[in-house]
């Protein structure tokens, strides 16, 4: 199949709507786990059974699962080839740094997506905060979305596992795919976190590393809290790619200027401003206005949808965590900071990729 018609069986613009299309559409959930024809709806137990008991059998008998203590959960386990294309899960937001989220394309051995279930969602706080961008989409009151095309020839394996020793009740899910050709140039979906807390003075946060083979880099998602007063944003970010030493190929000129924002998110000084655009957002802040008070938590995503970022060998990107001190005279300068810094890297590759930082444990990933 050719790259072009696999673009078009796997968008689904305006002026593409009318197209017919090669495929088989599947969706996969709690009602119909293995997503096969004409197999929804036909649970006889589940978590609906009492509510539907004066109804009968096809009546949402089985909307969720229930996660328990250590568990782990096989969302979907699918014979390729195809796309997956939706995501949408919803569980209680204490829950959402206690879920692993991990993906396995083709019979590989480590995932290719290990994430916490809200980071991946650009929620990493544990504090909903609205999305409305292209690929990931986060609603009232909790409704994860995304809508990164997944592709994969063989096998595609979802799962969910509780970190805790705590049972988290209900959660639900449904993953919408398509069985289709998949073209040979068609690189692997890869989502990897990483969290330093507190960042140790005059150390650059690894944002990625490792990363070997070719692809392209799609998206960043950034939680930042801050253990200092004062600004926080001023630090570059960098990408090292196919060879680079000491010096990047491609330097920002700030955080927020990354994020597509400009003077410190402020407007009136002093006022911070979310918003959460197609392909980048300052879409969360909780802890108060002004750059007077330390603890207050962020979080930053940029997608690299209509300018992603081709590497050919390997790839490593930095970001630094950099304030700025007042000194006399109203002069300032660059301060390092210490603060707690969690991040989702998002990018397509060739397989096989290089194994990932060992996910931190639920106590490691604690929101205090």
């Amino acid at each position: 199949m050719a790259a072009d018609q696999f673009a078009l069986g796997t968008s689904f613009g305006m002026h593409s709507l009318p197209l017919l299309r090669q495929g088989e559409t599947r969706s996969i959930s709690a009602e119909n786990p293995t997503g096969a024809r004409g197999a929804g709806g036909r649970a006889t137990d589940g978590p609906g059974a009492v509510p539907a008991r004066h109804l009968g059998h096809g009546w949402k008998i089985s909307p969720c699962i229930l996660l328990g203590p250590w568990e782990k959960a096989v969302l979907a386990d699918v014979e390729g080839p195809g796309v997956l294309q939706h995501f949408w899960i919803t569980t209680d937001k204490p829950n959402w740094r206690k879920i692993a989220l991990r993906i396995w394309w083709d019979g590989e051995e480590t995932p290719s997506v290990e994430v916490p279930l809200g980071d991946f969602f650009a929620q990493g706080w544990n504090e909903h905060a609205a999305v409305s961008s292209v690929p990931v989409a986060v609603n009232p009151r909790g409704g994860l979305n995304c809508y990164w095309p997944m592709p994969f020839r063989r096998h595609a394996r979802v799962e969910v596992e509780n970190l805790t020793e705590d049972g988290l009740g209900m959660f639900f899910y449904q993953i919408t795919y398509t069985l289709m050709d998949v073209p040979p140039d068609a690189g692997t979906f890869h989502a990897q976190f990483r969290r330093t807390n507190p960042l140790p003075r005059r150390e650059v946060y690894r944002l990625l590393d490792g990363v070997e083979g070719h692809g392209h880099y799609v998206g960043t998602y950034v939680g930042w809290q801050t253990n200092n007063a004062g600004w926080w944003g001023e630090g570059e970010l960098k990408f090292y790619m196919d060879g680079d030493g000491e010096f990047p190929t491609i330097c920002g000129t700030g955080t927020e200027d990354y994020f597509g924002g400009a003077w410190a998110f402020e407007d009136p000084p002093g006022t911070y401003v979310t918003y959460t655009t197609p392909y980048l957002g300052f879409h969360q802040h909780v802890g108060g206005d002004g750059q007077t008070r330390q603890g207050r938590r962020f979080g930053l995503y940029r997608w690299h949808l209509p300018d992603p970022i081709i590497f050919h060998e390997d790839l490593r990107i930095t970001m630094q965590a950099l304030g700025i001190a007042p000194e006399r005279g109203g002069v300032g300068r660059y301060w390092p900071l210490q603060d707690d810094i969690c991040s989702v890297a998002f990018w397509y590759q060739t397989e096989p990729h290089a194994a990932f930082p060992a996910l931190p444990s639920a106590e490691e990933l604690e929101i205090i």
